[in-house]
C-alpha cells in the first residue's frame, strides 16, 4: 500500500522504526547501506570541457589567429623566426589557459568548502531523545521535527501536524500555501496533503514525520535525474569584462592594420611590416586579464569569510561594491539579540523583573506560551521565548501544565497562543504586540479582579506601553481567558480575552554598529530600517546607534498599506526613513520601489516571508544564526554571525575587488606604451627594431605576470569607503584609467627603455640609419637593454599601481607579500633572460653590464616619485 494511505502505526511499522525514532545504532547501519541524503549533479561539464573552453574565448582566438598567420609566413617565407613566434604564441594560450582554468577551479572548490560552514541541520528523534544532526546523515525511519522556516530535508510521512502550511512549488511550482494534516489519505502520492517532500519549505505550524526517501530517491532526486542543470546567466562583471575584452581585441586589431598599411606606404619590405603589425597586435592583447578577474573576486570572497560573511557565488563579490541602499532588520542585525527581560507593568503600574513572582497570570502566560527550552544546561529557542523563561525560572521557578492545543504565531497576527491544562480549567494563554492583545481583551486583571476593560483603562495601557517603548525597550502584551469545556479548539479561540500585563524586554545594540552606520555614511550608502517593533523602540534603538540625527519619515505598516507606490517612492526619497510594525511581505515592495528609483539594494531577512525580498533585491543577506533554511536558501550572502557591521566589511571588499581589477588593467596598459613606442620608433625612424615580439611576450606572461595577479590580491585601501557607491553604468575602462598608463606612467617607461637601447648603440659606434642584424651582438645587447628597462620600471609601477589616491607610505610597503613574491619572480627571471645561456638563446638577448642597470635604476625612482605627487595633488586638490 501506499505509504499516504497508511495508519500511523502502520507507518511505523513498516519503515521498522517508533515514535522514539531509530536507534543510533540503526541510523548508523542504513547510512551504509543507503549512503548520504543528496543530490547528486545530474550533469556537471566535464573538467576537459571547461579546460578545452579556454581555449575558445574571445582573446584566445585573437591569438589562434597571430600564432596561424606566424605559420604562414614561415611556410611563405622560411628563415625569419616566424615559427618560433607562431610557437611563442600559443606557449602563451596554453599557459594563459590553464592558469585561468586553475583559479576558476579553485576558486569553485573554495566557494563549495566556503558553503560547507553552514551546514543545513535537521531536529531529529533517536534513542528518544530530539538532537539536531546534519541533513545529509538523514535515513529512511528518522523521526523529523519540522516548524515553520525549515527546509524539508528529505520525503517524509507526517504522523502529526499542527496548523502546518507549506510551499512546495520547488517541487510543482504552485507557489500557493497548502495545508497538511496527518491522517490517511488516498490517491497520488505528490497530491497528498499528509507528505512531505526534499527541498519544499514549511511556512508555518509544526509537525513531526517519518522519513520514507532519501537522496536520489525523493521526487527531488527524481526530477534531478531526468533533467541537466540549467547554465547560469552572465553577471554584469562578466558581461563588462566580456566588453573589455572585445574593444581591447578591437583597438589591437585595428593598431595592428593602421601601422602595417602605414609601414607599406613608407616603403616597408612586407615581412618587415607583418612582424610589426602581429608585434602592435601581441601588445596591446592583456594575456593575465581573465585569471586576474577570478583571482580578485576567490581572494575577496575568502577574505569576506574570514570576516563573517559568507557569499554563495563569486560574481555577488562585485555586485556588493554598488550597493547604495542597505535595507535592514533590526533585532539580531543591529541588536545583539540577546533579550532580557527589564521591566512589567501589571496591576495598573510598573514594577522591577524582580516582582514577577507577584504576577502570577504573567509568569504563566510567559512560561507556558513559549516554544524555548532548558536542556543540558542550556536554554535554546527564539532570544525573545527564551528572555521570558529564563526570567520566570529565576525568579519564580519552573511550572507544570500539558499543552493540548497551540496556534502557532504568524507574522500578519503577531501573536501565539497556547491551551493549557491549569487546576483541572482549561486555558488560553496568549502574547503577543500589545495593541493586538488588546484589540481582542475585553477585561484586565488588577489586583487579583477581573473587570471590564474601559477606554481609560486602555489609554493607560498604551500610556505604559509608549513609555517601556521611549526607553528602547521591546514590549510583549500578555493576555488569558478560561477555555469551556464544550468550545471547540479552533483559531476562532483568541477573543474576549483578559489583558494580564506588559513584558519590557532589552535588546542592546552591537558595540561595533555606530562605527559601521558612520562608515556607511561616508560611502554614501542609505540603510532603511525595517522592523517589526513599535515606533517608539524602533526611533529610540535608531537614535542611540546613531542611524538618524533629525526627525525621521517614520512608516508603519497600517500607513504603508494604504499608500500609493508614487507616495511611497517620494517618502523614500527622504534621506532618514524608517519602517514600523511592519511584516516581512511587505519588504518586497520596498526593495521594487528602491530598485524602480536607480539604487542597488542589499537587504536582510531571516524568515519565510523575507525569500522574495531576498531574491528580489541586488543582493539577499540571510542571517547564518537565526535565520531559517530557507532565507539562507534565497540570499546571496549568509552572516555567520548576524551582524551588521559585518554587512559593512562585505561591501568594501566587493569595492576592492573591482578596484583590484582596475589596478591590473592600469599596471598592465602601462607596459603597452614602451611595448608600442619601439614599433613606432621602428617604422617611423627607421631604426632596428628595439623590442622583439618574444620579449614582449616574455614581459606580458614572464616578468609581468605574478606581479599582476598580486594586485588582483590587494587588501581595501584606507579611502575606499571614503567614495560614493560606484554607479551601475560605470565601466570597468575608463578615460581616467586609459590616461594614467597611455599618457602618464607609460611614457616614463617607454623613454627608459628607448634610452637603455640608444645608450647601448651608441656606446658601440652605431650611426642613425644603420641597420643592423638581429645576430648582431651589439643589437642583442640593446633589445636587451630596452626589456630590462620595461621590467625595471615595472617593479615600480606595481607599487604605483597599488592605489589610484593613496600613498604607498600610508598603506605600507609589506601589507601586501604577494607583491614581493612576484616581484623576486619577476627579477629571477629577467636575470635567467639576461644571463642564462637558454634565456639568450630563446629570446635573442645578450648580457648587460652593471652600469646599464645603474642608468636605468632612476627611471624607476622617478616614476614612482611621479606617481607619488600625482597622488598627492589628487588627494589635496580633488582633482
Amino acid at each position: 500500500m501506499a505509504i499516504n494511505s497508511l495508519a500511523k502505526e502502520e507507518v511505523l511499522r513498516s519503515l521498522g522504526t517508533s515514535e522514539h525514532g531509530l536507534t543510533e545504532g540503526e541510523a548508523r547501519k542504513r547510512y551504509r547501506e543507503f549512503g548520504p541524503n543528496e543530490i547528486r549533479e545530474a550533469r556537471k561539464t566535464p573538467l576537459i570541457a571547461r579546460f578545452i573552453k579556454q581555449f575558445t574565448h574571445f582573446l584566445a582566438i585573437l591569438l589562434w589567429i597571430a600564432a596561424g598567420l606566424a605559420f604562414l609566413s614561415d611556410y611563405l617565407h622560411p628563415g625569419e623566426g616566424m615559427a618560433t613566434l607562431g610557437f611563442a604564441i600559443i606557449g602563451v594560450i596554453f599557459i594563459n589557459a590553464i592558469f585561468t582554468f586553475v583559479q576558476e577551479y579553485r576558486a569553485e572548490k573554495s566557494i563549495e568548502s566556503l558553503r560547507r560552514l553552514l551546514p543545513f541541520n535537521v531536529k531529529v528523534v533517536r534513542d528518544g531523545r530530539e538532537r539536531e544532526i546534519p541533513a545529509r546523515e538523514i535515513v529512511v525511519g528518522d523521526m523529523i521535527i519540522l516548524s515553520g522556516g525549515d527546509r524539508v530535508p528529505a520525503d517524509a510521512r507526517l504522523i502529526e501536524s499542527r496548523y502546518m502550511m507549506v510551499n512546495n512549488a520547488s517541487l510543482t511550482g504552485e507557489s500557493e500555501p497548502i495545508a497538511l494534516h496527518h491522517e490517511p489519505c488516498e490517491g497520488d502520492l505528490l497530491g497528498s496533503r499528509n507528505v512531505v517532500f526534499a527541498g519544499t519549505t514549511v511556512l508555518s505550524g509544526s509537525g513531526r514525520a517519518v522519513v520514507f526517501a532519501t537522496g536520489m530517491s525523493t521526487e527531488f532526486g527524481h526530477i534531478a535525474r531526468l533533467t541537466g542543470t540549467v547554465e547560469p546567466g552572465l553577471s554584469p562583471l562578466q558581461i563588462e569584462i566580456i566588453r573589455l575584452t572585445r574593444i581591447i581585441a578591437l583597438i589591437a586589431t585595428l593598431m595592428g592594420i593602421i601601422f602595417f598599411l602605414a609601414g607599406r606606404i613608407i616603403g616597408m619590405g612586407f615581412w618587415e611590416n607583418f612582424i610589426f603589425a602581429i608585434g602592435i597586435i601581441v601588445a596591446n592583447v592583456p594575456e593575465g586579464l581573465l585569471p586576474t578577474v577570478t583571482l580578485a573576486l576567490a581572494m575577496g570572497s575568502q577574505r569576506m569569510a574570514k570576516r563573517k560573511a559568507l557569499i554563495k557565488n563569486l560574481v555577488s563579490v562585485e555586485s556588493l561594491g554598488s550597493v547604495t541602499v542597505i535595507c535592514t532588520d533590526k533585532t539580531g542585525t543591529l541588536t545583539q539579540n540577546r533579550m532580557e527581560v527589564k521591566g512589567l507593568w501589571f496591576n495598573g503600574a510598573f514594577a522591577g523583573v524582580e516582582k514577577l513572582a507577584e504576577a502570577e497570570m504573567l509568569c504563566r502566560v510567559s512560561y507556558l506560551c513559549n516554544n524555548a527550552k532548558y536542556l543540558d544546561g542550556r536554554y535554546k529557542g527564539d532570544p525573545t521565548e527564551v528572555a521570558l523563561l529564563k526570567a520566570v525560572r529565576e525568579y519564580v521557578g519552573d511550572l507544570e501544565s500539558e499543552r493540548i492545543y497551540e496556534i502557532p504565531f504568524d507574522s500578519e497576527r503577531k501573536r501565539m497562543s497556547t491551551v493549557n491544562l491549569i487546576d483541572g480549567e482549561r486555558y488560553l494563554l496568549t502574547k503577543g504586540a500589545p495593541e493586538g492583545i488588546l484589540d481582542i481583551s475585553t477585561r484586565i486583571l488588577l489586583d487579583n479582579e477581573t473587570i471590564t476593560l474601559k477606554e481609560h483603562m486602555r489609554e493607560r495601557i498604551l500610556k505604559a506601553y509608549n513609555s517601556l517603548t521611549g526607553e528602547g525597550l521591546r514590549v510583549l502584551g500578555l493576555a488569558y481567558r478560561i477555555v469551556a469545556a464544550d468550545e471547540p479548539l479552533d483559531s476562532g479561540l483568541e477573543r474576549d480575552m483578559i489583558f494580564a500585563g506588559l513584558v519590557g524586554l532589552e535588546d542592546p545594540p552591537r558595540p561595533e554598529v555606530p562605527e559601521a552606520i558612520r562608515r556607511c555614511r561616508e560611502a554614501g550608502i542609505r540603510i532603511i530600517m525595517i522592523t517589526g517593533d513599535s515606533t517608539r523602540t524602533a526611533l529610540a534603538i535608531a537614535r542611540e546607534i546613531g542611524l538618524v540625527k533629525g526627525e525621521p519619515v517614520i512608516i508603519e505598516g497600517e500607513e504603508f498599506r494604504r499608500l500609493t507606490d508614487r507616495q511611497l517612492r517620494k517618502r523614500l526619497s527622504h534621506e532618514e526613513v524608517i519602517f514600523a510594525r511592519m511584516t516581512p511581505k511587505y519588504k518586497m515592495r520596498v526593495v521594487s520601489l528602491l530598485k524602480e528609483l536607480g539604487h542597488r539594494v542589499a537587504v536582510t531577512g531571516d524568515g519565510v516571508n523575507d525569500a522574495p525580498a531576498l531574491k528580489g533585491a541586488d543582493i539577499g543577506i540571510a542571517m547564518g544564526i537565526t535565520g531559517t533554511d530557507v532565507a539562507r536558501e534565497s540570499a546571496d550572502m549568509v552572516l555567520l554571525d548576524d551582524n551588521f557591521a559585518t554587512i559593512v566589511n562585505a561591501i568594501e571588499e566587493g569595492r576592492a575587488v573591482y578596484d583590484n581589477i582596475r589596478k591590473f588593467i592600469s599596471y598592465i596598459f602601462s607596459s603597452n606604451i614602451p611595448e608600442i613606442v619601439p614599433y613606432l620608433a621602428y617604422v617611423l625612424l627607421r631604426i632596428p627594431l628595439p623590442l622583439t615580439i618574444l620579449q614582449i611576450l616574455a614581459v606580458d606572461l614572464g616578468t609581468d605576470m605574478l606581479p599582476a595577479l598580486a594586485l588582483g590580491a590587494e587588501r581595501p585601501t584606507q579611502d575606499l569607503m571614503k567614495r560614493p557607491p560606484r554607479r551601475p553604468d560605470e565601466r570597468l575602462l575608463n578615460i581616467k584609467i586609459l590616461s594614467r598608463a597611455y599618457l602618464f606612467l607609460g611614457p616614463i617607461e617607454a623613454a627608459a627603455g628607448m634610452t637603455g637601447y640608444f645608450y647601448v648603440l651608441y656606446s658601440n659606434g652605431w650611426k642613425w640609419g644603420e641597420m643592423l642584424s638581429s645576430i648582431d651582438p651589439v643589437y642583442m645587447q640593446a633589445t636587451t637593454a630596452c626589456l630590462t628597462a620595461i621590467v625595471i620600471t615595472q617593479v615600480a609601477n606595481v607599487f604605483a599601481c597599488r592605489s589610484f589616491t593613496e600613498s604607498v607610505f600610508r598603506i605600507g610597503f609589506f601589507t601586501n607579500r604577494l607583491i614581493f613574491v612576484g616581484i623576486a619572480f619577476e627579477i629571477i627571471f629577467q636575470l635567467f633572460i639576461v644571463y642564462h645561456p637558454w634565456g639568450n638563446g630563446i629570446f635573442s638577448t645578450h648580457p648587460i653590464n652593471l652600469r646599464i642597470w645603474l642608468i636605468l635604476i632612476p627611471f624607476a625612482l622617478v616614476l614612482f616619485a611621479a606617481e607619488e605627487f600625482r597622488k598627492l595633488i589628487v588627494r589635496r586638490y580633488g582633482v
